[in-house]
């Protein structure tokens, strides 16, 4: 399975223990994360991952593409209520693209741990099917 991670800046570290607590479940699964966020997990849990760019440079925009070819299985992008007093377009694009693409997505840490725990249990292969069948 293909997972992307993402995170805003005051959740940077949540999603790096998040990833630590659930290293060995990631570590079954091909990784795609935004550049700093990329960084701070690869230095945290010695799990490899694929970088976009940091992510206001354009590394969100590169997991839209992604994600409009349907070829990420699940998204957890760690957000932050508070620091979203502005429209954050590119966090809206990835959570209006996952909708339409039926993938699993987390903005939240609980949210986050209910789907990496199914996708630990094999719950969620059937997002191999859905990519299966787009080829």
């Amino acid at each position: 399975m293909n997972i992307a991670l993402a995170a805003h800046d005051s959740r940077k570290i949540l999603m790096e223990n998040f990833c630590i607590a659930y290293r060995h479940a990631l570590s079954k699964h091909t990784i795609y994360a935004t550049g700093t966020t990329g960084w701070l997990i690869e230095e945290a849990t010695g799990l490899t991952l694929n970088k976009y760019l940091a992510g206001h440079v354009g590394g969100e925009k590169q997991l839209c593409v992604q994600i409009s070819h349907n070829d990420i299985d699940l998204v957890i992008f760690l957000c932050d209520p508070e620091a979203r007093t502005q429209p954050d377009s590119d966090f809206n694009e990835v959570a209006r693209l996952c909708d339409m693409h039926n993938i699993p997505f987390a903005s939240n840490l609980a949210t986050a741990e209910v789907l990496i725990l199914a996708l630990d249990q094999g719950d969620l292969n059937w997002r191999e099917y859905v990519r299966f069948k787009k080829e």
